[in-house]
């Protein structure tokens, strides 16, 4: 990032503020959760990335538009507090995995997680039908 003008680092982070919003505002919405706590929790998650990678990486967290179909199928059908609990759960499994990959490689993801499983998973998700 030290190579670019400071206009084009206006423009990008422009750019971004749009694409943040989207995913920030639009999300929670449309998943039926509170806005300002996935804004808390993104800048949160962005600043502890920063200080990870030691601001190598430009990049700003935030919510993704893939959850939207399963996060609005377990607010309808087990309540908003299940949900959270539910996607706190799966942060941490997100934790482990990533600690794994940091100390055994991609070797020991592949250990539990071979491609033979992932791939058909990842092709057959059609998303959630009632």
């Amino acid at each position: 990032m030290e190579n670019i003008s400071n206009f084009r680092k206006t423009i990008l982070g422009i750019q971004m503020l749009f694409v943040a919003f989207g995913a920030l505002v639009l999300v929670p919405l449309l998943t039926g959760l509170d806005p300002s706590i996935a804004l808390l929790t993104a800048g949160a998650g962005t600043l502890i990335f920063q200080l990870i990678t030691k601001s190598k990486v430009p990049i700003f967290l935030a919510s993704s538009f893939a959850f939207i179909a399963p996060i609005r199928y377990a607010v309808d059908n087990y309540g908003v507090g299940e949900t959270l609990g539910a996607l706190f759960c799966v942060g941490l499994v997100y934790l482990i995995f990533s600690a794994a990959a940091k100390i055994g490689g991609v070797a020991a993801i592949n250990k539990y997680l071979p491609p033979i499983v992932t791939g058909p998973v990842i092709l057959c998700f059609p998303g959630l039908k009632r």
